[in-house]
């Protein structure tokens, strides 16, 4: 298993400017304790399920960046057509990474169907999407971040985390998040 956070920091000292798009939960939260300062981070609010989609229309918006989408297991499988829209529209620019603990932790650590026979890069390839990985170590993770650096996408990346509780939290203004992200 791999420390969430640990993978948000290096993920982060990775990037440029390249927006993240971070849904709600651990992700966010993640994303914020590793770097709150940072100007390209956009930080979703009540809205499970619809990072993939905001990082599949800003990756189609600006195919001179690419754009990171940081999601939970929980939050694609409440939106698995976004897999499917991902695939037929191609954007090369995009990183759709799930961090997968098979669970709903922010709810109360109800289990996920990952849990059970659900497979996510099973699924994602189903869709359609081609370059669709699984990890479970932090140096298979590395090595994944460094494929997807240099290879086109759209990249589905299934990361098998622990279930650390998460530490920062983020401003819950969206004028705020959308004034800094702009």
């Amino acid at each position: 298993m791999i420390n969430r956070l640990e993978a948000t920091r290096y993920l982060v000292d990775q990037l440029s400017d390249e927006p993240i798009i971070a849904s709600c939960g651990n992700p966010k939260f993640d994303l914020f304790t590793a770097a709150a300062k940072r100007k390209s981070n956009f930080y979703m609010w009540n809205s499970m399920g619809m990072a993939s989609s905001i990082g599949l229309g800003l990756a189609m918006a600006r195919p001179d960046k690419k754009v990171f989408v940081l999601d939970g297991d929980g939050a694609i499988l409440m939106n698995l057509n976004s897999l499917t829209t991902t695939a037929a529209k191609a954007p090369v620019n995009l990183v759709h990474i799930i961090w997968d603990n098979e669970q709903y932790q922010i709810t109360g650590g109800q289990l996920t169907h990952t849990s059970g026979e659900a497979d996510i890069e099973t699924i994602a390839r189903g869709a359609g999407l081609k370059q669709a990985l699984t990890v479970n170590t932090f140096a298979a993770f590395k090595k994944a971040l460094s494929q997807i650096f240099i290879q086109p996408g759209p990249w589905i990346l299934v990361v098998k985390t622990d279930s650390s509780k998460a530490l920062g939290r983020p401003p819950k203004s969206p004028v705020y998040i959308k004034n800094q992200f702009i």
